[in-house]
């Protein structure tokens, strides 16, 4: 039993403690504005012109939140727009007064001074289909009422984008690791698909919970932080920084040279997707593939303090 207690203990300091405490450190040397008056909100100009882009779009951008929180989470938000539109539709969630927002912010908007990153992206006619649906979801979101938000375990902005990815048919996206709040299901012990579609979530109040998937591996779900290993992506996941794989030091290995011949470095590889998901996606590594989910990083290595 003392053996077993003694595992647990070295198992929590180094999976949760250690990152936490570098994490931390990284997030103070860098610093952050001392308030949100001083943070920019403006556009990061990471997307396109919505007006140059004939194609529909659906996308989730996720971006670290403010001052010291940022150090164990980020924000998420979804951004979509249908063929001919000229200006994309961006839908959040805040803590103050009525929680869902429509375009309360530009598109690509740094948060709290944060640049985004496109981490899910389906294009074409899958997305034309599928925004309708989001829409609907959106409509339906149980904790849309004033006061219904809580910044921690849930339901906060990254329960919202959850909540609408696990209830809309089709929007099939790996999550951010660090998107606190994104695996609180509810009051109680709940069960409900990942939010890839391959796999279950079990949530106990959002404190306590695991995921089993093929997109997010094996997940466990320790007051809103995830630590977790995806063995297809050779990967680990720890709180702060998020998800760690073998598959970005090789990009980053000099020697590293894609299998097209293009002569342009592949930054992400990709997961195949249930048959039932097929359309046009693409990751932050800005390549279209087919029937693909887009496997998700928390940053690169090479921009580890810029992300924080």
């Amino acid at each position: 039993m003392r053996r077993a207690f003694k595992v647990l203990v070295w198992f929590v300091v180094l999976t949760m403690v250690v990152p936490s405490a570098l994490g931390a450190a990284i997030g103070y040397a860098k610093g952050w504005p001392a308030s949100w008056r001083q943070a920019s909100w403006a556009s990061s100009g990471t997307l396109p012109d919505a007006a140059t882009t004939n194609t529909a779009k659906v996308m989730v951008l996720s971006s670290r939140t403010g001052r010291w929180k940022g150090i164990f989470a980020e924000h998420m938000s979804i951004v979509m727009k249908l063929a001919g539109d000229t200006s994309w539709t961006r839908y959040d969630v805040v803590g103050w007064g009525m929680p869902v927002r429509e375009n309360a912010y530009p598109a690509d908007a740094f948060w709290y001074g944060n640049s985004p990153r496109v981490i899910h992206e389906l294009e074409g006619e899958a997305a034309e289909r599928l925004i309708p649906a989001i829409r609907a979801s959106i409509r339906k979101y149980p904790y849309s009422a004033s006061g219904s938000y809580l910044i921690w375990p849930g339901p906060n902005s990254n329960t919202f984008v959850s909540w609408v990815v696990r209830h809309t048919d089709g929007f099939a996206a790996e999550l951010s690791p660090v998107a606190v709040g994104k695996d609180y299901l509810g009051p109680g012990l709940q069960f409900a698909r990942a939010p890839s579609e391959t796999g279950y979530t079990v949530s106990l109040n959002g404190y306590v919970g695991a995921t089993l998937a093929y997109a997010e591996g094996f997940e466990l779900h320790i007051a809103g932080g995830t630590i977790g290993i995806d063995p297809d992506d050779l990967a680990i996941k720890l709180p702060a920084f998020g998800k760690l794989s073998v598959w970005d030091l090789v990009e980053l290995s000099p020697f590293h040279h894609d299998r097209t011949g293009s002569g342009h470095l592949l930054r992400t590889r990709h997961k195949k997707m249930p048959a039932s998901n097929a359309g046009m996606m693409r990751s932050e590594s800005r390549l279209n593939m087919k029937n693909t989910i887009p496997r998700y990083r928390s940053f690169p290595h090479q921009s580890l303090c810029k992300s924080f």
